[in-house]
């Protein structure tokens, strides 16, 4: 296993819709323990396939003692609304703002060895599961903020102080980039409420 390079905002891959995974065997085995690991080594709750540079339908979770990872995803949402919460992204260093999710979810796919996977999901870890969802179809967390916030995160991320935020956050993980065992981990990574690192 290694620690992989998370792409950062502006990287063209995070805006390409993935491909469905159509091949299964140790590629595929290995993209999804990389994944894991780094996801881990970030403190992340989520990492998503085209965050690390791979456009296939594909990714990995962790919250709240439920983990694991989901090949070719398809989502049921509920038609109401939880309450708001504060997400963050690996991608997007260094910014977090509330954002309007379903308030449950049903999650179905395959695993690494095409076996079915299915999983009823509300709060957080149906959160996860739609942020997750969204980068798959070249969709990040700033992308369904409204009102001051999306302005908010618009003019952050232009910023050239955001530049500054997001190099250093790249310098400290390429540190880690290729072992085979965690290095430093990086709060506020991902996905997920203030305080709780997660992956997007």
């Amino acid at each position: 296993m290694a620690i992989l390079n998370i792409r950062i905002i502006g990287d063209p891959v995070l805006r390409t819709v993935a491909d469905p995974v159509t091949e299964f065997g140790p590629e595929l085995a290995k993209l999804v323990a990389d994944m894991t690991e780094t996801m881990e080594d970030v403190e992340g709750a989520g990492l998503a396939a085209p965050q690390v540079g791979v456009s296939q339908r594909v990714f990995t979770y962790r919250i709240g003692g439920v983990e694991g990872h989901v090949i070719n995803p398809v989502l049921e949402n509920s038609e109401d609304y939880q309450e708001d919460h504060v997400e963050g992204c690996l991608s997007i260093p260094g910014l977090g703002f509330p954002v309007r999710r379903f308030r449950a979810t049903r999650l179905t796919g395959v695993d690494i060895h095409g076996n079915p996977v299915s999983i009823e999901a509300e709060g957080m870890l149906a959160r996860c599961f739609q942020h997750e969802n969204d980068h798959l179809d070249g969709i990040l967390y700033t992308d369904r903020l409204e009102g001051e916030d999306r302005k908010a995160a618009l003019r952050s991320i232009r910023n050239a102080n955001y530049d500054s935020i997001a190099g250093k956050t790249t310098a400290k993980r390429a540190k880690t980039v290729g072992s085979s065992f965690g290095g430093a981990s990086f709060g506020g990574g991902s996905f997920g409420t203030a305080g709780q690192g997660a992956a997007e």
